[in-house]
């Protein structure tokens, strides 16, 4: 699997590499995001301080010094809560690269992601975002990014769905990944499962619940 630059080349990694996501509520609640190295240091993060920020349907993801990589917007009016994704900040006269939609309304329904700059090279997520544990799938059905529990490696505990693991595989964009969490935040929310970390009997790096 060799994807290549969608967003930013500088966001693509040699080997699989795993993110650590925070989910950020500064002022309001689901605000923004920010995201880790393997190393600790800060590489992406969404700020929103504007109460009615999701009423916009519109988030802007930023490198670590601030500058805009990417724009989605909730494309309307759209049945199936389609967004879509521009480069840079803002979409004035500007095209979509990709665009976001759900095949169903309602259950455990999988995502597709069609890219407008190269047909044919779309992409699928099947999972439950809300459970944190899904997959985004090339179109030749290889995995190309997981997102999944974060498991603290001192406790064994699987810490609360606000902290979670991005799990990018060689030549993914790291950067189109987080473009793509950002829209499953917004059409899938929070409305599976309670947010309370669970005690596991697992290895450190294992990051599958038990049951």
């Amino acid at each position: 699997m060799k994807a290549g630059a969608i967003v930013e080349e500088g966001f693509i990694y040699e080997e699989e590499t795993l993110l650590t996501v925070l989910k950020t509520s500064l002022f309001f609640t689901g605000d923004g995001f920010t995201v880790y190295n393997p190393k600790g240091t800060l590489i992406f993060r969404v700020d929103s301080y504007e109460p009615d920020a999701r009423d916009k349907g519109e988030l802007v993801l930023m490198d670590a010094a601030g500058r805009c990589l990417l724009t989605v917007r909730r494309k309307r009016p759209s049945l199936h809560q389609r967004w879509e994704g521009f480069l840079g900040e803002g979409i004035d006269g500007k095209k979509p690269i990709f665009s976001v939609k759900r095949s169903s309304i309602i259950g455990r329904s999988s995502v597709t992601v069609e890219m407008y700059s190269n047909p044919g090279e779309d992409y699928q997520i099947e999972g439950s975002f809300s459970l944190r544990c899904c997959t985004i799938f090339n179109a030749a059905k290889e995995s190309v990014a997981e997102i999944r529990r974060k498991v603290d490696a001192s406790t064994q505990v699987m810490l609360g769905k606000d902290v979670f693991t991005l799990c990018l595989k060689p030549g993914f964009d790291g950067a189109f990944a987080m473009g793509l969490v950002l829209v499953l935040d917004q059409i899938t929310g929070d409305d599976d499962s309670n947010d309370t970390g669970l005690p596991v009997d697992i290895a450190a790096d294992d990051l599958t619940t038990v049951t």
